[in-house]
């Protein structure tokens, strides 16, 4: 299934209204925001403390992931189509194609995570629960059959 990989520079104010753009940021959005210190967890509204150095918001569309470099930010968009061209996103080069898999997620109490992992719950507060809809997203070169990317998704 053909697929977008895409990329662009923005501004702290393009960042912020590109993750609220209602064709990016749909309402089964996740988010997950890290800092040099600590991470988010998987979130269902943006956190507070948004903007964070690097982090990404998926759906069952797309993966956007931004990472902070001086005072701008690189972004990637990985998705199942074409965004709306007022975007500007520049199409990395090759043909790509995504697949989906399933995800599995790590207990509470994996030594990884010496804190734990938080998930959000339904009502949207921190917690353990591993009902999160989380898939994994493979997005490949069809030219290579090379997998480049992988992006989490919503079941």
């Amino acid at each position: 299934m053909t697929a977008f990989v895409g990329h662009k520079t923005v501004t702290l104010e393009q960042l912020q209204a590109l993750v609220t753009y209602t064709a990016i940021a749909l309402p089964s959005s996740y988010y997950f925001l890290r800092w040099f210190h600590t991470v988010s967890g998987i979130q269902t509204t943006l956190p507070k403390n948004f903007p964070s150095p690097e982090g990404q918001l998926f759906n069952t569309e797309l993966e956007l992931r931004w990472k902070q470099h001086g005072a701008t930010y690189n972004v990637l968009l990985l998705s199942k189509a074409a965004p709306d061209a007022t975007l500007n996103f520049t199409p990395l080069a090759g043909e790509w194609e995504w697949c989906d898999r399933n995800a599995y997620f790590y207990d509470s109490d994996e030594t990884k995570f010496p804190r734990g992992f938080l998930y959000s719950e339904a009502n949207g507060k921190p917690g353990y629960s591993k009902a999160v809809p989380v898939q994994q997203r493979y997005f490949s070169d069809t030219q290579t059959a090379t997998i480049h990317f992988v992006a989490l998704t919503v079941k």
